[in-house]
């Protein structure tokens, strides 16, 4: 067996809510780390006293128990475990892991029995259900009942939020009354505040910025009461995650930020951070109403009784000692801004600062944003929105929330994403940011393929060929018919207007004045067939390989280099690497790779040769297929090329004469025009000779022909 064992996916419960994390049993400790806060619970080994295995709702947990006093529980372990955790307990623990059943009879009497901090509703020395006592946020009395309440935890769907027990009347012994016993024994262990005593220390009217307003801070020993105009709050020191202690922008005014589990209430906002803001300036004389004996026992000398400095200094030094938490502050990252430590930037509208620290980033301070690299799974930067001087940073996290910091300055781009990329986070975009790091942040079009932005291009163009081409034609669309013949055609006529205002009389230039200007006449365009698209020629396998470049040998002699030299390489970055190399190489090695390949190139067309001279390249059906395909263009050619000629010898197209074709010839009158038409109804429709016919045709044939000049 291991010196370790190590479980993922084991659930902590907190105040009605369930937390994943793993858990660690080791030689020296049991180490349980929560995925969701971070929080790390610490049990020594030489501090186990009892381990119990039960049957619980999320399969099987275990109840460690410490020699002062403390008790864990977790749950969401297998079946099988049990053998593995138990020997790894009597090995190195010397505690045996004992196995104990719950009562399932759903009896409602029973007894009652403190043990450490946990209520345990017993039946027949069978644990019904058990309350964490730190739980309880309110222990109210009655005749005969004790009413507990509970913290409200927003991350739960249901909130248990009130049990009453009825305590039976026992023999009243010097007057003790049980009701009241049963209480005090439950307010000694629960998270009920009282203020006992006179404050450690009292600051007066400090901004606060979450919840907004000035408030008094007294400091207890236990406790941090906010004395407001409105609101009062007393938050325990249990309830403190992490101190921060952030500089501003300026370098004249300072963050302090306390990072509460659960968070303080007011009305229906919760309040995760209480924010303080501080001027650098302000200076302050504080004295402890504790004797100096007692201070420098109660907390080794890291206070004194009588302290003087800045206001920021003396609240962070004392808070740091009640919680016993360390504070946190920017690391080594320095923005655009000589000597500001954190980015300008708009988080929900509203403007603030990101603050990137060693293990993750905070953002002030509305609404407040703290993320831990462990739970950030990864990164992009995305262009601005609104101007392209700015960019913006999404963070993303394994539960799937994303977080936008928009409208940061392209200045801090470089600093930005040197920090990330040192801090190994997953960039989505990686490729395409350091192609725009290394040009400056230029805002080039090219840099991205934008889809949307290609299609609007696409169909402005078409927009436009359609309206050039419709130029001409708004005014004819509405009259002009294809199918029906008008008797005014010479209107339309383009030097219609030429020959009348040419030979018109004194009023003919009042008339060609009148006249509106001659219409084109509409182009109808033919429809493009669309072309087949070709088919891809089939590959001669038997054909000799392409000889490859001095580059490409070069890369397959060094890419097992390159791989044990950077073990777990991807196959992008090898080429990157490998083309850094290659830059990297002497004239003389690299001339000695090109004779190489010249000498693979000239071994490539004599194989080709050969394999030419053989016949194996015009053999294959490919060769082939492609050769009848030839072929049988250049014979359509020919016959497209004869039966042009042909046409040209009979006269071509200038014969033919489309419906829509308009004369232009200026000598062409009404008459002609109606004797043009009778003759076409006469060749369409068959006459039927009658009497009246014939003798037209007698008195034609007896008429001479100067008769027939006279008529005309």
């Amino acid at each position: 067996m291991g010196d370790t064992l190590e479980f993922n996916e084991i659930y902590h419960e907190s105040k009605g809510s369930w937390n994943d994390g793993r858990l660690r049993f080791s030689k020296q400790n049991v180490v349980y780390k929560s995925s969701k806060t971070g929080k790390v619970d610490n049990i020594p080994a030489a501090e186990l006293s009892v381990a119990t295995w039960r049957r619980v709702c999320l399969g099987h947990g275990i109840k460690l128990a410490t020699s002062n006093g403390h008790v864990y529980k977790y749950d969401g372990f297998r079946d099988t475990d049990y053998e593995r955790i138990s020997e790894f307990f009597k090995a190195n623990y010397k505690v045996e892991l004992t196995e104990k059943d719950m009562c399932v009879k759903g009896w409602n009497w029973g007894t009652a029995k403190f043990s450490g901090p946990l209520l345990s509703f017993d039946v027949n020395d069978s644990s019904v259900f058990e309350i964490p006592l730190a739980s309880v946020s309110q222990c109210a009395t009655g005749k005969n009942e004790v009413t507990l309440e509970f913290h409200q935890n927003d991350d739960a769907e249901v909130s248990l939020m009130e049990v009453r027990f009825y305590v039976p009347p026992g023999t009243a012994d010097e007057g003790a009354d049980p009701v009241e016993a049963f209480a005090q024994n439950v307010r000694s262990k629960a998270d009920v505040i009282q203020a006992t005593g006179d404050a450690v220390c009292v600051f007066k009217e400090l901004q606060c910025l979450t919840p907004r307003g000035r408030y008094d801070i007294l400091i207890y020993p236990a406790f941090l009461h906010l004395h407001g105009k409105t609101f009062d709050y007393k938050i325990p020191y249990t309830t403190v995650l992490r101190l921060f202690l952030l500089p501003s922008k300026d370098q004249r005014q300072m963050f302090f930020v306390i990072s509460l589990d659960p968070p303080i209430k007011q009305g229906q906002t919760r309040y995760h951070f209480l924010i303080l803001h501080f001027s650098k300036e302000e200076e302050l004389k504080l004295t402890l109403n504790m004797s100096e004996e007692e201070v420098e026992k109660r907390y080794e000398g890291k206070l004194s009784k009588n302290m003087s400095g800045s206001l920021y200094e003396m609240v962070s030094r004392v808070m740091k000692a009640l919680v016993n938490r360390k504070i946190t502050v920017p690391g080594n990252f320095q923005g655009n801004t000589p000597g500001a430590q954190c980015i300008t930037c708009s988080y929900k509208a509203q403007s603030g600062l990101l603050y990137p620290l060693e293990r993750g980033f905070i953002y002030v301070h509305k609404p407040p944003v703290h993320l831990r690299f462990e739970e950030i799974s990864s990164v992009n930067f995305a262009r601005g929105t609104t101007t392209t001087r700015s960019f913006d940073f999404e963070v993303e996290t394994k539960q799937g929330n994303q977080f936008t910091f928009s409208s940061i300055e392209r200045e801090e781009y470089g600093k930005l994403f040197d920090f990330v990329n040192a801090k190994k986070l997953h960039i989505k975009n990686r490729g395409f940011k350091e192609k725009a790091k290394n040009n400056e942040y230029s805002d080039s079009d090219d840099d991205q393929h934008d889809a949307y932005l290609e299609r609007m291009k696409a169909e402005g163009k078409i927009r436009e060929e359609g309206d050039g081409s419709n130029d001409s034609d708004e005014e004819t669309d509405e009259s002009f018919n294809p199918g029906e013949e008008s008797d005014v055609a010479e209107e339309y006529d383009s030097n219609a207007s030429e020959s009348d205002s040419g030979s018109g009389g004194d009023g003919s230039d009042d008339e060609g004045k009148k006249k509106k200007p001659a219409k084109k006449a509409k182009v109808v365009k033919e429809k493009k067939e669309r072309k087949p698209r070709r088919e891809k020629k089939q590959k001669d396998t038997n054909a000799p390989k392409r000889p490859m470049s001095s580059y490409m040998l070069w890369l397959n002699s060094s890419r097992e280099r390159i791989k044990s030299e950077n073990p777990g390489i991807s196959i992008t970055e090898i080429s990157k690497k490998a083309g850094e190399m290659w830059k990297q190489i002497g004239k003389e090695d690299k001339e000695e790779w090109d004779g190489k390949a010249e000498e693979a190139k000239k071994n490539y067309e004599k194989a080709m040769k050969e394999y030419r001279e053989s016949g194996g390249g015009s053999s294959t059906p490919a060769m082939k297929e492609s050769k009848k395909k030839a072929g049988g263009k250049k014979e359509d050619k020919k016959r497209k090329s004869g039966g042009g000629e042909k046409e040209k010898e009979q006269g071509g197209n200038d014969s033919f004469k489309s419906r829509e074709f308009i004369s232009s010839e200026e000598s062409s009158s009404d008459g002609e025009r109606k004797k043009a038409k009778k003759a076409k109804k006469a060749k369409g429709k068959p006459q039927s000779r009658g009497k009246e016919s014939e003798e037209e045709e007698e008195e034609a044939m007896t008429t001479p022909p100067s008769s027939v000049e006279d008529s005309d």
